[in-house]
């Protein structure tokens, strides 16, 4: 592993490690850096800020391992990224609630704004209807994982999907 990667790591890992103990927005950059043992200047030379650092963060550990999956359904993605989540629920629950410019709920927005239309191109009819299906379904789906893993006790990943279905079941057949 290069040089630059072993310290985006390093500080990455005292990110998730402070997200797990407080806020999102009680968290500095010098607290980052403290906990990793490292200076603000090493930190800016690898990040604009620590909205930036949050979204490498899910970059690296999630979407890089999607590129090499072959996904036969949508649902199949969809539960990988549930999965993933719940593994990372303390860190990504604070991260989902930051919202504003550079945040990481954009930033997954985004990110599965950007996947829905591969999965579901069967379902669109017209390019209009697929941009509202896209909007829509991130929106919903966006919502659905943060009150999920906000909820105590929170539902296994399997239990969630099986609810989601449910609602997906209910919204076809009606």
């Amino acid at each position: 592993m290069a040089y630059s990667n072993i310290t985006k790591t390093a500080m990455a890992e005292a990110m998730k490690k402070l997200m797990n103990e407080k806020p999102f927005s009680k968290i500095s950059v010098g607290d980052i850096c403290e906990w990793c043992g490292m200076n603000r200047k090493t930190f800016y030379y690898h990040f604009k800020d620590k909205y930036d650092l949050v979204n490498w963060i899910f970059q690296t550990e999630f979407l890089e391992m999607l590129r090499v999956q072959n996904y036969n359904s949508g649902w199949e993605l969809l539960s990988d990224i549930c999965k993933y989540l719940y593994s990372e629920r303390g860190f990504y629950t604070n991260a989902l609630q930051v919202e504003g410019q550079n945040s990481f709920r954009d930033y997954f927005a985004a990110s599965i704004g950007s996947i829905l239309p591969e999965i579901m191109r069967d379902q669109f009819r017209t390019m209009e209807d697929s941009r509202y299906f896209v909007e829509f379904f991130t929106d919903a789906i966006q919502a659905a994982i943060l009150r999920w893993l906000k909820s105590t006790p929170v539902l296994p990943p399997e239990e969630f999907m099986n609810r989601l279905g449910s609602v997906m079941n209910v919204l076809k057949n009606s």
